[in-house]
């Protein structure tokens, strides 16, 4: 079993509180717009870190993490993006991706928006974990965490961060 840690948007804001809530995970993933480098190297520093870069990221991001991610974790087969909308309203080339693929898990950011939904269609579950950096119009910053086992998605949790 593995215990993940997912966020996005951080936009260079690390909420000190990341690393309580993320303490008894056993990997965090970021669903770009991390922000910076210093960012990326404090979480790559607390615990195993995977990352797909976001339509902010420069250059020195770009060249350190993927557009996309695709992996097996505990019998799971995930998929990364920033840019992928939800079920019905794909960003363009991303239900390409997801047929060619067909991951259980498909994860994106970039909206802000926090959403959890299943895709009947392609067999999948959506997350986006909404943000959790001070730029955007989100009103709450959001994290979640959830557990990988056995080819399972279990024990799901919204963390809302402190103002």
């Amino acid at each position: 079993m593995k215990k993940i840690g997912l966020m996005s948007d951080t936009h260079s804001y690390l909420h000190p509180q990341v690393f309580k809530y993320f303490e008894g995970v056993d990997e965090i993933w970021h669903a770009g717009d991390i922000g910076n480098t210093e960012l990326a190297d404090q979480l790559e520093a607390f615990k195993p870190f995977r990352a797909v870069y976001g339509n902010i990221d420069g250059a020195d991001l770009r060249v350190r993490y993927p557009l996309n991610q695709e992996f097996e974790l505990e019998g799971v087969k995930v998929l990364i993006t920033h840019i992928g909308g939800y079920p019905g309203k794909y960003a363009a080339g991303i239900k390409e991706l997801l047929l060619k693929n067909t991951p259980k898990l498909f994860i994106c950011g970039h909206s802000h928006i926090l959403k959890v939904m299943p895709d009947p269609a392609l067999q999948l579950l959506h997350m986006n974990p909404g943000a959790c950096g001070q730029q955007g119009w989100h009103k709450v910053k959001t994290l979640l965490r959830f557990e990988l086992a056995a080819g399972n998605i279990s024990n799901l949790e919204v963390v809302e961060l402190p103002k």
